[in-house]
């Protein structure tokens, strides 16, 4: 079995990153080299603005190459939820932001000649317990009536035909997408480098100050300044933009993937193949992947780390939940487990804008693989004086009370996450 993830393992190399020292001045930095900075990076060579991507490590490094490899439409948690806490007129932006961001990523992929297996897969919400179905339909009522007539609620009996374990319905949104995420952004590394933008891997920036109406950008390989900064980077944003670090909770997310299923096991197992995930607190999401095997995700573990070690205890308990719902697979091999974090607020929904002379996107608790990519363009836009369509812009984001960094609470929200699995 490989500690690594599987969409680094098999996705060509990002060949594009420029040698040498950082130096220079930009018309814009972008911290952060995922699907969010890099994105920016192309909008904004695009339009003729000299950028660069400063990449602590390499592209697609954190969450961009950690994740499930879902693109699911709609919101992270109920729309119902969102309109009660952001008013009707909010969440209905936000939850056509996260439609039009698979629409952004289809029409880049087709753009660029990205290959990287994009397909409309449609989503599943399936209910873990009969009692979590009735909450679905309720959602699914408000969704298919107000914003997404592209939706459908599943009973158990047509679940026959998507997914070969014992589920009581489903919610399914019919524009969410699946890709391969490694040649994605890669692929979008490429087209930014191509458009002129200048990309610096293993170059962490270790200090940031603002002088003059100019930014001086510090790294291990040198200092460069810009006029205008974007920090992208999410659970992996450093000490020194303290703003953000004390807004964001860095949360593990665990990963597992068999081998390539056969014909028969995926006939058995995934005959829809869709994306999945489940209704619980502390529940698992899963989809084939193009070779046909089944990538397996969850929260695992509340823990604020990711290393071999942590990510081995993780995948110990996600085999076991993967032989729990698909007992047919309980014995098939591992060949990868790998882990990331996940940037979390603390109400779960993304922030974008501009603060103390930086702009900023993150936050995506869970959603960032679509989204990421559509929000970076804005920003850029919005760097670019051009019309602002941010449906985020003017979010309160409150810090967390008694965070500063390293989330010390976690272990107490899992206990209280698995408290409620076993009551609700």
């Amino acid at each position: 079995m490989k500690y690594v993830s599987y969409w680094h393992d098999s996705a060509p190399a990002f060949a594009g990153a420029t040698q040498g020292p950082v130096d220079g001045h930009y018309d814009v930095a972008v911290i952060g080299g995922g699907f969010t900075g890099l994105a920016a990076a192309r909008q904004l060579a695009k339009a003729g603005a000299k950028v660069v991507v400063l990449e602590a490590e390499r592209v697609g490094w954190g969450a961009s190459g950690r994740n499930g490899g879902h693109l699911n439409n709609g919101l992270a948690h109920s729309y119902l939820a969102a309109k009660a806490e952001l008013g009707k007129e909010r969440a209905v932006a936000l939850y056509r932001a996260l439609d039009e961001s698979i629409d952004t990523i289809e029409a880049l992929i087709a753009e660029e000649g990205i290959d990287c297996n994009f397909r409309r897969a449609g989503k599943l919400k399936l209910a873990s317990k009969p009692q979590h179905l009735a909450a679905i339909a309720r959602n699914f009522e408000a969704v298919n009536a107000e914003v997404d007539p592209d939706t459908a609620l599943l009973r158990a009996d047509d679940l026959k035909g998507e997914v070969g374990s014992r589920f009581f319905g489903a919610m399914l949104s019919k524009k969410s997408a699946m890709m391969h995420m490694g040649r994605y952004v890669v692929g979008l590394g490429e087209a930014a480098k191509r458009h002129g933008a200048t990309i610096f891997e293993g170059a962490a920036v270790t200090e940031h100050r603002e002088s003059g109406g100019r930014h001086l950008l510090k790294t291990a390989r040198g200092s460069a300044s810009a006029d205008a900064v974007l920090v992208a980077t999410g659970a992996y944003t450093s000490a020194n933009f303290g703003y953000f670090r004390r807004r964001i909770i860095a949360v593990g997310s665990f990963l597992i993937a068999t081998r390539p299923l056969t014909d028969a096991e995926v006939a058995a197992t995934m005959p829809g193949n869709r994306t999945c995930v489940t209704s619980m607190n502390i529940g698992n999401y899963f989809r084939l992947a193009p070779d046909n095997r089944l990538i397996f995700g969850g929260r695992a573990r509340f823990s604020a780390s990711s290393d071999q070690r942590s990510d081995a205890k993780s995948g110990a308990i996600l085999k076991a939940s993967l032989a729990e719902i698909f007992p047919q697979l309980a014995h098939v091999e591992i060949d990868y487990c790998w882990g990331g974090l996940v940037d979390m607020t603390r109400d779960r929904f993304p922030r974008a804008g501009y603060h103390d002379g930086v702009w900023y996107a993150m936050g995506y608790s869970g959603h960032g693989a679509q989204l990421s990519t559509h929000l970076g363009i804005m920003m850029a836009d919005a760097i670019l004086g051009r019309p602002d369509r941010n449906p985020l812009k003017g979010l309160e984001w409150p810090a967390v009370p008694g965070h500063f960094g390293k989330p010390w609470f976690l272990p107490m929200v899992g206990m209280y996450y698995k408290m409620l699995d076993r009551i609700q």
